[in-house]
């Protein structure tokens, strides 16, 4: 029986201010499916498809038993985002910029409170959600990098795979791609245009582990294993992905416990990072919170017949 949840986030973050889903039980243990809300039935079919890999066969064994992982910085005042990195015990900070039209003011001066925070050793790396014209991203990088005291990469700082590879050849900090890849007819493409240095990979909008390790292989690039915002249940997806990669060359985006005000696992199943480290789970935990984050009536049934509706596309 699927369990649809609602948890509130702790800030506004990508939008939202409350994480929806629905947990699946199967053979191999537990998965969950929580494409985000505009995400039509098409799109959210790999979402159901790494859900069920989780549930029904489990994921390849890994390479290695922990995961180091950034910390996560939503569009918060200076203070709030110094805060933020210095309780994470990370060594590096994904920051989040572009949330607004004219926040770059505001930026420059979240970054600056990140770089503090993490010292001059930590590494920051911003993301804007592809929120930029080619123009505007030249002049934000080249700000924020000075600002930051030398960036380790900026994700998505456009909408197009043809965006991103003109803003690559114009500056010389590496370029993230994220949405180009997860939102993608052709996740390779990146690759092939020249378009990034780093692949953001999130298992759920491509399908799954296998298949995330499928695209890595292919595309040739360094690769960030990051989060959609999930429960425990679905971060343990991203873990094992990241334990499987033959190589991991810098900190995965999978510590954002934080965003979320409670999780439907137990607290001490929870993914929390010590000293910006997170173990490779075999397995997801037992939802066994899931009754107390319940969805309400309503949503649980919008969420049941979404299920439905993409459960009848899944090949």
């Amino acid at each position: 029986m699927p369990f649809p949840y609602a948890i509130p986030t702790t800030t506004r973050f990508r939008g939202i201010t409350v994480r929806e889903g629905v947990l699946i039980e199967g053979p191999a243990g537990w998965g969950e499916f929580c494409p985000f809300t505009e995400y039509d039935d098409a799109e959210s079919v790999p979402w159901l498809s790494s859900a069920r890999e989780a549930a029904e066969s489990g994921w390849p064994e890994p390479v290695r038993g922990s995961v180091p992982v950034n910390c996560t910085v939503p569009a918060v005042d200076p203070e709030q985002a110094f805060r933020i990195v210095r309780d994470s015990g990370c060594a590096a900070a994904k920051v989040k910029v572009a949330d607004m039209p004219g926040s770059l003011p505001a930026d420059l001066a979240r970054v600056e409170a990140v770089r503090g925070a993490l010292g001059p050793s930590g590494a920051v790396r911003v993301d804007a959600n592809g929120a930029w014209t080619v123009e505007e991203a030249v002049h934000a990088i080249t700000m924020l990098e000075r600002s930051a005291g030398g960036l380790e990469y900026v994700e998505q700082p456009c909408r197009t795979v043809d965006e991103l590879a003109r803003v690559r050849r114009r500056v010389d900090v590496r370029i993230a791609a994220d949405e180009s890849i997860r939102r993608a007819d052709d996740p390779l493409r990146v690759a092939l245009a020249g378009a990034a240095d780093v692949a953001v990979l999130k298992v759920a909008p491509l399908g799954g582990v296998r298949r995330a390790l499928e695209i890595a292989d292919a595309c040739g690039l360094p690769v960030v294993v990051s989060s959609a915002l999930e429960t425990g249940v679905g971060m343990a997806a991203g873990l094992a992905l990241a334990g499987a990669l033959p190589e991991l060359p810098f900190a995965c985006g999978l510590g954002t416990a934080s965003l979320l005000t409670d999780d439907v696992v137990a607290p001490e199943e929870a993914f929390v990072a010590v000293d910006g480290v997170l173990p490779v789970p075999r397995r997801a935990p037992d939802p066994v919170r899931r009754d107390a984050l319940a969805a309400d009536p309503v949503r649980a049934l919008w969420w049941h017949d979404r299920l439905d509706r993409v459960s009848a596309l899944l090949p």
